[in-house]
């Protein structure tokens, strides 16, 4: 029997609305225990030796899924006063009854209504225990519930969208309908196999082989949709890059819309990497402005120049800035020439100053290489200080990344790590019964990976899967969701 469950569902912060839920088979009967009507707060006051007030509750008379207004008490002291949703089960989030008390959003006053639900018969809920029932009731996949974090999470509109697809089951009904085909075959090779009298496999393998072709394709599509698909959900990991003064922390400035960063004259201000999440381009950056670029003899600041270069090995995106007002050094030509082959964008900064020691040729020129001549570069003018050219910055950064690969109406894009490593191992089993197929193996053979296959797309929607793995992807879900 499922244990019932309460927890804080809104932020622990001052705020307008907070809410407490219960959810389980004793919901309503820790509800009636903590709560009073109006009128049933009345008599108490009249009565200071109380009556019976679980006899007195009106819970039990109430109708689905409405909204009552009254009190929550410990004891006789009244906490606060509120409104109450009664829901009854299976038709709630988690399937089962559940009560959710809208109080006032104090901290404290949510803590107090938590913990005496909690003397009254429920227990406190574990991270992500509400979702995980709701799962485990079957209202949602895993996919789904995953997808709630995701848009707990999201950072930008595209993120928003993504998330909204996979909670409304994009990704389920795809690999649901993928599985049905591979079920469908390997149905038909089972009672071939048992019923040969019946069941003609005689080009038969032909036949998978040219059924297996399109499923291979459709997986390995979404397979290639990650790339982007990490992208969205988790933004576009940034490294700025330059050399001492060169404007790399008024950007990150500009681009945050605060004085995150310490700017002043003296060069090797920013020792250490500072990172700080903004949008643009309705994209998110994960911005990492680091130490300049130089040979330093400090031994504080080389660490601050060495720490920046591991940065830039790891990054989606570099920002390589320029001071433009100031001829190319050495450290300018280093770090162009780290940047030939990566998704990176030049910005000649200070253009406010009107004095152009570095153009665009000048750049171009720089990162040529020997075998390949020039490659595309983008170049932008900008101002950091002034914050100008940031808006041509965005609509470059959405074109290197998302035009042309990614369309936001599509049906399935795989964002999860988890959802990629399982559709890759179904597509080598599938790649498997090919190889087996043409070396002109016995159809039982095909069996083995087809089931394999089957068995891994069943893992992402959540059909086959450990309890140790659900736990864990549940175990990294807020408290109350």
């Amino acid at each position: 029997m499922n244990e019932t469950i309460a927890a804080i569902s809104s932020g622990m912060t001052a705020s307008g609305i907070g809410i407490i839920r219960i959810s389980g088979p004793e919901a309503f009967a820790v509800l009636k225990r903590i709560y009073r009507s109006p009128l049933e707060a009345g008599e108490q006051d009249k009565n200071p030796q109380g009556r019976d007030q679980a006899a007195l509750s009106p819970v039990d008379t109430w109708k689905k899924n409405t909204v009552h207004y009254g009190y929550i008490y410990d004891g006789p002291e009244r906490i606060d006063e509120c409104l109450v949703l009664y829901l009854p089960g299976p038709h709630t989030y988690t399937t089962e009854d559940t009560a959710e008390i809208d109080c006032h959003g104090g901290p404290y006053v949510m803590r107090r209504i938590l913990e005496t639900a909690l003397k009254n018969g429920a227990r406190l809920a574990e991270p992500g225990e509400f979702t995980k029932q709701a799962f485990l009731g079957g209202r949602i996949d895993l996919t789904e519930a995953e997808a709630v974090m995701d848009v707990i999470g999201a950072r930008s509109e595209d993120a928003l969208k993504s998330s909204m697809r996979q909670l409304a089951g994009s990704v389920r009904r795809s690999i649901t309908d993928i599985r049905v085909k591979i079920m469908d075959e390997l149905a038909y090779i089972e009672a071939a196999l048992d019923d040969p009298e019946h069941y003609d496999l005689t080009g038969y393998p032909e036949q998978l082989s040219r059924k297996l072709q399109p499923i291979r394709q459709r997986l390995q599509q979404m397979s290639r949709s990650f790339a982007e698909g990490r992208i969205i959900r988790e933004g576009i990991a940034t490294v700025i890059l330059g050399r001492p003064n060169a404007g790399k922390s008024s950007l990150l400035n500009a681009l945050s819309g605060t004085d995150r960063a310490i700017v002043t004259d003296i060069e090797g201000t920013t020792r250490d990497v500072l990172e700080e999440t903004v949008r643009i381009g309705g994209l998110s950056l994960r911005l990492m402005d680091t130490a300049g670029i130089r040979d330093t003899e400090n031994a504080v600041e080389k660490i601050g120049v060495n720490r920046a270069l591991e940065s830039a090995e790891e990054a989606d995106l570099i920002l390589a800035v320029i001071d433009s007002s100031r001829p190319l050094d050495d450290n300018d030509r280093e770090i162009l020439r780290m940047i030939r082959g990566r998704r990176a964008i030049v910005l000649l900064n200070k253009s406010d100053l009107n004095e152009e020691a570095v153009t665009e040729d000048m750049v171009r020129q720089e990162m040529k290489t020997p075998d390949n001549g020039q490659e595309e570069i983008h170049i932008v003018h900008i101002s950091a200080k002034n914050s100008e050219g940031i808006d041509e910055l965005g609509k470059i950064i959405r074109s290197m990344f998302l035009d042309g690969r990614i369309h936001m109406n599509e049906e399935v894009m795989l964002t999860n790590a988890r959802h990629k490593e399982a559709v890759d191992r179904a597509i080598h089993s599938l790649e498997l019964v090919g190889q087996s197929i043409d070396n002109g193996m016995p159809e039982d053979f095909f069996s083995i990976d087809l089931m394999d296959a089957y068995r891994e797309l069943g893992s992402v929607i959540g059909e086959e899967i450990d309890d140790d793995l659900a736990n864990t992807i549940f175990s990294k879900f807020c408290m109350g969701k």
